[in-house]
């Protein structure tokens, strides 16, 4: 495992705060090392006989994925090679289209620590989401719930990882009605793809619980929603042409320039075309 410390960034340190989260730390998953998390591994460390320099090393490591095991294997969960196999010839791909598109547009895992989908709660969208449901989010909108309803986008309430499931929960209980709670769901972006939980009946699934249901199994379920997603919104034959301008477009939005996606899925096709 890397060795990760104070002001490092990256994927190691999420899934470090992700560890720490579940041991009951309440740090927020940033992929940061900011000093709340090195505050919180100092402190795991003392109380786990190691020495406490707040340097996540092997021996740091090993204690924290065993102290926090989950009850089935996340390994259970995982994409398999014969699984993105099985999605190009299904919708008729480039196997080395499809795991461009893989690397760059999934979240990594998708999946937390806990054995939970990932999520990322979205506050403007739940406005949105209970106008649709007929219920009128402004007295709804106190300060109480500044963290989880309003009406301009901002990032300023993202706590990232597992901990967004509590900004879920306390949107779904604002109201007792089950409508509230669909309006909830609905207002996540779900798996290792964060597709949006509002789309879930375009998307061919009964209802909301229905796609939540189905992001809990695996992974290959969330691969599953992205191939109806890019069929249903027409992405799907600028994958075939390997048109990643117009792909990364139709999928990310029209800032998709700003971040690189359709150059960095070029430049993994190439090294995946490469290893065929």
């Amino acid at each position: 495992m890397q060795t990760i410390k104070l002001k490092s960034r990256g994927s190691s340190v999420s899934y470090l705060q992700e560890l720490l989260v579940k041991l009951g730390y309440q740090i927020p998953a940033t992929g940061y090392f900011g000093s709340l998390t090195d505050a919180a591994v100092r402190d795991f460390q003392l109380k786990s006989g190691l020495v406490s320099d707040g340097e996540v090393g092997i021996k740091t490591w090993t204690i924290l994925i065993e102290k926090t095991k989950p009850a089935q294997a996340l390994g259970d969960k995982f994409l398999s090679e014969q699984d993105l196999k099985d999605f190009a010839n299904r919708h008729n791909l480039e196997l080395a289209a499809v795991k461009a598109v893989n690397e760059v547009e999934s979240s990594g895992k998708g999946f937390f620590v806990d054995g939970r989908p990932k999520i990322l709660f979205e506050g403007h969208v739940f406005w949105d989401q209970l106008k649709k449901a007929g219920i009128d989010p402004s007295p709804l909108a106190n300060a109480s719930n500044a963290d989880v309803l309003y009406y301009k986008w901002t990032r300023s309430h993202y706590v990232g990882g597992p901990r967004e499931y509590e900004r879920m929960e306390k949107a779904a209980a604002i109201l007792a009605d089950p409508k509230v709670k669909s309006a909830a769901l609905s207002s996540a972006s779900w798996g290792s793809y964060q597709i949006m939980g509002y789309h879930a009946a375009k998307l061919g699934y009964a209802s909301v619980q229905e796609f939540v249901d189905q992001m809990y199994v695996h992974e290959r379920n969330h691969l599953e929603a992205f191939g109806r997603y890019i069929t249903a919104f027409g992405c799907i034959s600028h994958l075939r042409a390997k048109n990643w301008a117009a792909f990364a477009k139709c999928y990310n939005g029209p800032g998709y320039a700003q971040n690189k996606y359709d150059i960095k899925m070029a430049k993994a096709y190439e090294k995946f075309l490469n290893q065929s």
